[in-house]
């Protein structure tokens, strides 16, 4: 099964942060995925006014320290980078997907050192998000629901994107992924976190009936709403996000493969795993068990003329 939406990605998943701070959603083991409420710039030291940050230094900081557990360095690496770089100017992020895991950018951390980071949060307009955003929206800095095809999202607005658990479970990828790309500014990060079509906890996601997705979903997800729509179009996979950053005119800066199921330490997880062996070895290997979800970290050039070669 795979962590469509997945607000508990493994390991990441089951402690915040850090400790509980006025104004923060403190999530507990078990609870839906709540979204970080950045803090005001300056608040970090108690005057009101922000600091005066040396990139420099900062970027070292971020560097040498590592981040906690439930932080993925692919992601808050750049994002650290890109913000410390942007600063004294705030940074706005798009979350597009409600359920995505918004801890593992290493917010925390920035805002927590002062620096202005907005987020706000958009997907399709369906009772289970709507479930969710009840729940949540009241921790972003805007909420915005409808067609992620046609939604009235900012153009060029955005510094960050973060889609994580959502190009699995709509239908026209490439258009949703046009509006987001288009809501980053020139030089923004695309950061996608999505299930492979390609692997065999896709495939088992895609076959199984209801009844056994929805008893799957409780055992691996517990608390969370869902489970979502198991789409999986051709895009959402390895060579379909390389084709379209290509046709693009996007740049690839990192990726990764992850392993999620084996970390998730939910009672039906072994059977999970088991049933994706055996999809693996039937198919050999044309649904792979060595990992079931993607991430990247696409750029958006500075130059609008630019083009991958």
């Amino acid at each position: 099964m795979t962590t469509a939406g997945n607000g508990t990605p493994g390991p990441r998943g089951a402690a915040s942060e850090s400790p509980a701070r006025p104004g923060w959603h403190q999530r507990r083991e078990g609870d839906p995925a709540r979204p970080y409420v950045p803090r005001q710039p300056g608040a970090a030291n108690g005057t009101g006014t922000r600091r005066d940050w040396n990139a420099t230094d900062e970027l070292g900081y971020f560097r040498t320290e590592p981040w906690h557990d439930d932080v993925n360095p692919l992601f808050a690496d750049p994002l650290a980078d890109y913000v410390t770089r942007s600063a004294p100017s705030p940074v706005s992020v798009l979350q597009a997907g409600c359920l995505a895991p918004l801890r593992e950018l290493g917010l925390g951390r920035l805002t927590g050192a002062g620096f202005g980071i907005s987020v706000t949060v958009a997907d399709e307009d369906t009772p289970l998000t709507r479930q969710v955003l009840d729940a949540t929206g009241d921790g972003y800095d805007d909420v915005i629901t409808g067609d992620l095809r046609t939604a009235v999202i900012p153009p060029r607005a955005f510094d960050i994107v973060y889609c994580a658990g959502l190009l699995e479970r709509v239908g026209h990828v490439e258009l949703v992924l046009d509006h987001l790309a288009g809501a980053l500014k020139p030089g923004g990060l695309l950061m996608v976190r999505m299930g492979d079509r390609r692997t065999a906890s896709a495939l088992l996601d895609r076959i199984l009936p209801d009844l056994a997705r929805r008893r799957l979903w409780r055992d691996l997800h517990p608390g969370a709403p869902g489970p979502f729509p198991a789409v999986y179009e051709k895009p959402v996979s390895e060579h379909g996000i390389s084709s379209y950053a290509l046709m693009r005119g996007l740049v690839i800066a990192n990726r990764a493969a992850e392993p999620t199921l084996q970390a998730n330490p939910a009672r039906l997880s072994s059977t999970v795993r088991a049933a994706c062996t055996v999809i693996a070895r039937l198919t050999r290997d044309r649904f792979t068990d060595n990992h079931d979800e993607l991430l990247y970290v696409i750029r958006k050039p500075e130059d609008r003329f630019a083009r991958v070669l």
